[in-house]
């Protein structure tokens, strides 16, 4: 899927009311940092990460799933480097990018609440 239709996709999921909390700046800032420090292995499956789009790659997610996603990318899993190997990110830069994630692997799960 090409990138202006994924930030369409979610650009159109947000104005439908489906449950992304995500701006659409937040959006496109996701995308932008998924496509320059994500996408190499996210996209293809290196290193074992879980394919983006494909949801049986993303199996035994925890309740908390976005909280431990964001740490996991800002301090390194398994594989993946912090960060997606880019440093100079910032926490922001490499949340929208999570987020961008999970809401095209998994839309319609629910996302962590503060509650």
């Amino acid at each position: 899927m090409g990138n202006a239709v994924r930030v369409g996709l979610l650009a159109g999921l947000l104005l439908s009311g489906a449950d992304i909390v995500a701006s659409p700046q937040r959006v496109e800032d996701g995308q932008r940092v998924y496509a320059s420090a994500c996408a190499k292995c996210h996209d293809t499956g290196a290193g074992g990460a879980p394919i983006t789009e494909q949801p049986d790659d993303w199996p035994g997610r925890s309740a908390l799933w976005e909280a431990v996603l964001f740490e996991h990318v800002k301090q390194g899993y398994l594989s993946m480097p912090a960060k997606g190997g880019e440093p100079g990110l910032s926490d922001y830069d490499v949340e929208a990018a999570a987020e961008y994630m999970l809401n095209l692997s998994h839309p319609s799960l629910p996302r962590d609440s503060a509650d």
